[in-house]
């Protein structure tokens, strides 16, 4: 199993320019020969690519300096240089690219094959072909190759899916995706069973589609650091809507209804504009005769707040359309309205 890495930080430095060259020319012909030192090439730069075939920073974890190569020095002749290689990073879709020294977003890589220069080469001096005047025919000037650009940068990981979700650990979530999707994340009955983010392309009826990104179990806390879940958190940030799954818990004191406030709670704690997003609410094990007797009062008691509970089964598959249709439906609702601004701008350019 692949290892989970979300942050790194790294060190870049684009290639030094080569020095231009001082030389003279020295063919048989040429009896008065004159300067040809040519220009250094430029150094190569540190570029970052995505690769949707990676799905975490893992590469980054033990090397942290990445240089590229710096170019040539002149020749004569007037030959200039050549340039540096660049140095190319391959990041996974999702990455967020920050400038350490002051917390800027320097770049959003989203697209496979996208690429941002994170670090410029310098570029290469002149050689004293340059500087030959009707005064100094005979220059010895020269000039040195331009360092090439340094910065510490910070990578951070936030997976690209549609729906996220969302609940207390041992609810079912690990379930839910290995039942509606390809992945196969860990399963088993005890806390915190899932430790990495786990995405699945989920598949509808009529070749439609969305990614479905299941975090670790969430608690009360969990937005300032309790538990597993506060580190995934930022993975929800790019969902377009969230399924929270909710069980019948033997634990005392936890109801559905107060572990769906509670999760709600940290969400807004975490990331007010994120609470505000579509929401499908789900009752998970209903194959458990104790589920099936409590469904209709719990079905009220949400109803009472205006808010739809979908009875499902991660087991046995049981409801599991139903929400799956709800959550296409609202991620369809969101693309729209994304697009709708971007539009009416380009009609009324003045408004």
């Amino acid at each position: 199993m692949t290892t989970f890495i979300d942050r790194a930080r790294i060190d870049v430095r684009g290639g030094n320019g080569g020095d231009g060259a001082v030389a003279w020319r020295r063919e048989k012909y040429v009896p008065k020969g004159g300067p040809a030192g040519g220009d250094g090439g430029d150094g190569g730069d540190v570029i970052l690519e995505v690769d949707e075939g990676l799905s975490t920073l893992l590469d980054f974890r033990y090397r942290h300096e990445h240089h590229a190569q710096p170019g040539e020095r002149g020749g004569s002749k007037d030959m200039y240089g050549k340039r540096g290689r660049d140095t190319v990073l391959r990041v996974p879709a999702g990455t967020m690219v920050y400038d350490d020294a002051d917390g800027r977003l320097l770049a959003d890589l989203r697209r496979h094959g996208q690429r941002f220069v994170v670090a410029r080469g310098g570029q290469g001096g002149r050689g004293n072909m340059h500087f030959a005047t009707p005064t100094d025919r005979a220059p010895r000037r020269f000039e040195h190759g331009r360092p090439g650009q340094e910065r510490l940068v910070r990578l951070e990981l936030k997976l690209l899916a549609d729906v996220g979700l969302v609940g207390f650990p041992n609810v079912g979530k690990s379930s839910f995706i290995a039942r509606v999707s390809a992945a196969r994340p860990k399963i088993a009955d005890y806390p915190f069973t899932t430790l990495v983010p786990n995405l699945g392309v989920v598949h509808l009826s009529g070749e439609r589609s969305f990614v479905l990104a299941d975090v670790p179990g969430l608690i009360a806390g969990a937005h300032a650091g309790a538990g597993l879940g506060h580190r995934f958190l930022r993975h929800l940030e790019r969902t377009r809507a969230l399924v929270h799954l909710l069980e019948i818990s033997p634990v005392p004191g936890r109801t559905p209804l107060r572990d769906y406030l509670a999760l709600r709670r940290e969400i807004e704690l975490y990331d007010r504009e994120m609470a505000g997003r579509a929401e499908i609410v789900a009752l998970n094990k209903l194959d458990l005769p104790a589920t099936r007797q409590r469904l209709p009062a719990l079905q009220r008691l949400f109803g009472r707040r205006g808010i739809r509970l979908y009875p499902i089964s991660a087991a046995t598959g049981q409801g599991l359309p139903q929400v799956l249709e709800a959550a296409f439906a609202a991620v369809v609702r969101a693309r729209r309205s994304e697009r709708e601004p971007g539009e009416r701008q380009k009609r009324d350019p003045d408004n």
